[in-house]
């Protein structure tokens, strides 16, 4: 049985930051860059079910990233994945939830793994889509939000639980292959101990072209995406002021404010 974990490195800001020339990001020195947190849950629920299995599990991480995004990948190496594949071109760049998501198709084709699991969304850009729609590229069935699972390697069926709105829980048996995105909480992720740290520093990457996928220029950045960033800013500070007096006479001054916001609109 093979487990495909899409990972990604996500962008936090730190507490200052400028926005690039182009005005379509902030200045990459200004980020700080981890492991995706759904992500971590979903390379710990691939590593549990690999140990809990009598027949042999091999858990593969796949990233879409430069060169830095190998960091994320040697940390799921330290904490139990078998092997590590990175994905990178310079057209990529620009590509939004859908185009990485026919990147991690590909490389799913190319793999042929028995499930696909992915973070329900990612902690920089927060889409929720990215693993869903690698489900439908690959005609793959599918669930979101994943909150427990049990799985039998060997078995082309599993069973999952997902959340659904007001607090309720939907018990369901799904056929494999397939893709699952999993929630927060659905297990305990581990610390990598030093040794395993040291280990995977020595560990290879397999890094990827577009050509390695049978994929084109046309496919990913923004000649291959459904949107585009127009352009990023930081938004005015709102304005506040705290009306005095009793209720007539704040109601008095609210409608000033009022007429006088339509008169400066228009």
């Amino acid at each position: 049985m093979k487990i495909l974990v899409a990972v990604k490195q996500v962008a936090a800001l730190d507490e200052d930051f400028a926005i690039r020339d182009d005005g379509r990001d902030v200045d990459s020195d200004f980020f700080i860059r981890d492991l995706n947190e759904w992500d971590d849950f979903s390379l710990e629920e691939a590593v549990k079910i690999r140990e809990s299995s009598a027949e042999p599990v091999e858990v593969v991480v796949v990233s879409v990233g430069p060169d830095e995004a190998d960091e994320s990948l040697r940390k799921c190496l330290a904490k139990g994945a078998d092997r590590a594949i990175r994905v990178w071109d310079t057209c990529i760049e620009y590509s939004d939830s859908i185009a990485i998501a026919r990147v991690l198709a590909a490389v799913a084709k190319r793999e042929a793994p028995n499930m696909l699991f992915a973070g329900v969304q990612s902690s920089d850009q927060s889409f929720a889509s990215t693993g869903i729609a690698a489900a439908a590229l690959l005609g793959w069935p599918h669930a979101a939000v994943v909150s427990n699972l049990t799985c039998t390697p060997g078995a082309n069926l599993a069973v999952f639980r997902r959340e659904l709105e007001g607090g309720l829980l939907h018990e369901v048996e799904i056929q494999c292959p397939a893709v699952l995105t999993i929630q927060l909480g659905i297990n305990t992720p581990r610390y990598a101990s030093l040794r395993s740290i040291k280990q995977a520093a020595a560990k290879p990457i397999e890094v990827l072209s577009l050509s390695d996928l049978a994929l084109g220029a046309a496919d990913v950045g923004e000649a291959g995406s459904s949107s585009r960033v127009r352009r990023m800013y930081v938004p005015d500070k709102a304005r506040a002021q705290l009306i005095e007096g009793d209720a007539a006479q704040q109601a008095a001054r609210l409608a000033q404010i009022i007429h006088a916001f339509k008169g400066a609109a228009s």
